[in-house]
């Protein structure tokens, strides 16, 4: 029983279970067109687990006390985990189109300086994380494109309203299920990050966050191609991230975002396939 807890635990912490998340909503994305290759799915699996790793490890200080031990107890093998994900990762990427590795620059940079500090001269350092609720949308806004955007151009579709929509919708739903992330981590995170709950209260993140998700369904409506069982679907999933929502707090379970919220995009994907 306590083997099967460690490998539980280390495909959650070792951010294998996002990575299949992301590779769901890449699916998503692409099913969507017909497009059934798992190349680009893949290839962002890995990147996820990859990018996960290496901020989780750059910031193992500052990391609640479990998961501190977690990294501690099993450096070697999260280690290993990056590598044979970034070798993937090199592999794959002989088979991207060009256009779609440089829509990916902007959204890897962004995960680099939000660990990393931008420095001047030695003399000024800024920090990308020191904006006021900049934590969250930026993680949407990346999320966002590399699962929408970034499947769309590299097979070279045409980017209109329904694609648009179909961002902005992914967008939405990301910030929602990352403010319970943000809840969570409201007795770790320094006060200079401003995320959204430190700065509007827990309450009120959960009513921007029901806000975002009436949003997310209200733009299924804007879709030229809309069909009843998408929007069906998408109620279902924002229905589900209601409820999670609204039951977060800062004393939650070490699996309840790790493992149940990040559970969504994956559910969303089953949803889609039983339709």
């Amino acid at each position: 029983m306590r083997t099967i807890k460690r490998v539980f635990d280390f495909y959650i912490f070792g951010n294998i279970h996002v990575g299949l998340a992301t590779f769901c909503l890449t699916k998503l994305s692409l099913e969507t067109y017909g497009i059934s290759n798992n190349l680009i799915p893949l290839f962002v699996l890995f990147s996820t687990i990859f990018v996960y790793n290496f901020i989780r490890l750059r910031k193992v200080s500052t990391n609640e006390h479990w998961l501190s031990f977690f990294l501690s107890e099993n450096k070697k093998a999260v280690l290993f985990l990056s590598i044979i994900s970034f070798v993937f990762i090199l592999f794959q990427s002989f088979f991207l189109n060009v256009k779609s590795i440089i829509a990916l620059i902007p959204f890897g940079l962004s995960a680099l300086f939000y660990v990393s500090p931008i420095s001047f001269n030695n003399q000024f350092s800024f920090s990308l994380r020191s904006i006021a609720f900049f934590k969250i949308f930026l993680i949407a806004f990346t999320w966002a494109g590399v699962t929408v955007l970034f499947p769309l151009i590299n097979y070279e579709l045409s980017i209109g309203l329904n694609e648009v929509i179909l961002f902005m919708q992914r967008f939405l739903i990301i910030v929602v299920i990352t403010i319970p992330f943000d809840i969570r981590d409201l007795s770790y995170d320094h006060e200079n990050l401003k995320t959204l709950p430190q700065v509007i209260g827990l309450e009120r993140s959960k009513v921007f966050g029901i806000f975002f998700l009436m949003l997310f369904l209200g733009l299924e409506l804007f879709k030229s191609q809309s069909d009843n069982i998408g929007l069906r679907i998408n109620f279902v999933v924002a229905l589900i991230s209601m409820f999670f929502l609204i039951r977060a707090n800062e004393d939650q379970h070490k699996y309840y975002c790790a493992f149940y919220v990040e559970s969504i995009p994956i559910l969303w994907f089953f949803l889609y396939l039983l339709k």
